[in-house]
């Protein structure tokens, strides 16, 4: 079956009927959605509402948790005061726009989605605040994907698409226990496992502006990384119409994160 997977839309409804519209084209027989539904983007209800309206299976992203728990979790990844400030004056107007028929929507959706050898998370399987860089250590990138009890993880959450193959081999632990010199050492080994971050359609963050999900063959375990250009003006003006901060629709329009990456780098999460 071709399935088409996609995440972190971002309230970003121009990309996501873009990227529905493309999928359309490639007869996808089936659509999964890992989360970030809102948040940073003009239009955080018409985008739940499409996705309801479609009944496409959703994970539940960061930003969907913290609409509904408010804003408690641990946002470490804020590259500095100002990034943080904005992103807070996001929420809080997102928080303001969301409708209670949504909300209850959004407070509704698993962490996770299981089909066949295949999981679906938003961050990692521990948590949907977590990322999945393409660069994390093999041991611990396996171990995320063991943790899934799947072969196949789809993830997203980084904003940057990447496919990462970790081929089997033998894997050995060392157990120690509590006041004792013996040490146990266990061995198995893993068949072959893969990452797929499937990047961003809404807020992309690998040089460009084009909306990116992924195409997957569960048969032929094949997979395309898309990238759909589409109207992005439309809703860098749509952002600054509504009164969110204009460096969103800056960093919509590079296809970057943030402008002053390196702008605090003394920053400390306090939280």
């Amino acid at each position: 079956m071709k399935i088409a997977v996609m995440s972190c839309i971002h309230g970003n409804l121009a990309a996501l009927e873009a990227v529905l519209k493309d999928i359309e084209e490639h007869s996808c027989e089936q659509i999964y959605c890992l989360g970030d539904l809102v948040g940073y983007g003009p239009f955080p209800n018409e985008v739940v509402n499409t996705i309801r309206q479609l009944k496409i299976p959703t994970v539940q992203g960061c930003w969907d948790e913290d609409i509904v728990e408010g804003l408690n979790a641990c946002e470490c990844s804020y590259p500095s005061l100002l990034a943080e400030k904005r992103g807070i004056l996001a929420h809080e107007w997102t928080n303001n726009q969301i409708t209670p028929e949504n909300r209850q929507y959004l407070s509704q959706l698993p962490e996770t989605l299981k089909i066949g050898n295949i999981c679906f998370v938003h961050g990692s399987p521990q948590s949907n605040h977590e990322y999945l860089l393409a660069e994390m250590d093999a041991f611990t990138a396996l171990e995320r994907v063991l943790a899934s009890e799947a072969d196949v993880l789809f993830c997203g959450h980084t904003h940057i698409p990447y496919v990462r193959t970790l081929d089997s081999g033998q894997l050995e632990v060392k157990v120690s226990q509590p006041d004792s010199e013996n040490n146990q050492f266990l061995s198995f080994t893993t068949p072959l496992k893969r990452i797929i971050n499937v990047g961003s359609v809404g807020e992309p963050r690998h040089g460009r502006p084009n909306a990116t999900y992924v195409i997957y063959d569960t048969f032929t375990e094949e997979f395309e990384l898309r990238e759909v250009a589409y109207n992005y003006q439309e809703t860098c003006a749509a952002i600054i119409d509504v009164g969110l901060p204009p460096i969103f629709a800056w960093r919509l329009a590079k296809g970057l994160e943030y402008a002053e990456k390196a702008e605090d780098p003394t920053h400390i999460c306090e939280r």
